[in-house]
């Protein structure tokens, strides 16, 4: 699975928001500052963060954004669902190919490999939060890790 700019440059600022006290909050120039972006990059996925009520805002000239809930509480599916440009839904639309249309589009053998593998990354996905990702690197590949030995665990079972 290949991860968009645009969903790790979200990410990114959700974690940013993740390492707030509960009540403090960042402007969109310190969010942007800390990511090294544009403020008008930062901006556009603060929107797009806010529609899908992921973040909040306080408007006003000392305003900023929030995480809209518990970092505990917002899963990683989520997130990428938010900022997924191109999703599976578009997957069969997206092609590249010299005629109109693609020729395998009524009755297509790849089209479950792509859905059983999109499943699989979101089952993955859904397993972790925002707040697992804050920390050291190392110790969030271990909570990771963790989190991949139960899934092992419970397929093994249910095989």
């Amino acid at each position: 699975m290949k991860v968009s700019a645009q969903e790790e440059y979200g990410l990114r600022c959700l974690l940013q928001l993740a390492r707030l006290v509960p009540g403090q909050y960042l402007t969109l120039a310190q969010i942007a500052e800390r990511e090294g972006i544009t403020v008008a990059h930062a901006g556009k996925l603060l929107w797009i963060l806010n529609k899908a009520g992921l973040v909040r805002s306080i408007r006003g000239t000392k305003g900023g954004y929030m995480l809209a809930r518990p970092a505990a509480e917002i899963r990683l599916s989520e997130i990428i669902k938010v900022l997924d440009k191109d999703g599976l839904e578009n997957h069969c639309r997206s092609y590249t190919g010299t005629l109109d249309a693609c020729i395998h589009t009524g009755d297509c053998g790849i089209r479950p490999v792509i859905i059983s593998l999109h499943e699989i990354v979101e089952r993955a996905l859904s397993e972790i939060t925002l707040a697992q990702l804050v920390g050291p690197e190392k110790s969030v590949g271990a909570a990771l890790h963790r989190i991949q030995g139960r899934a092992r665990t419970e397929e093994q079972r249910s095989a």
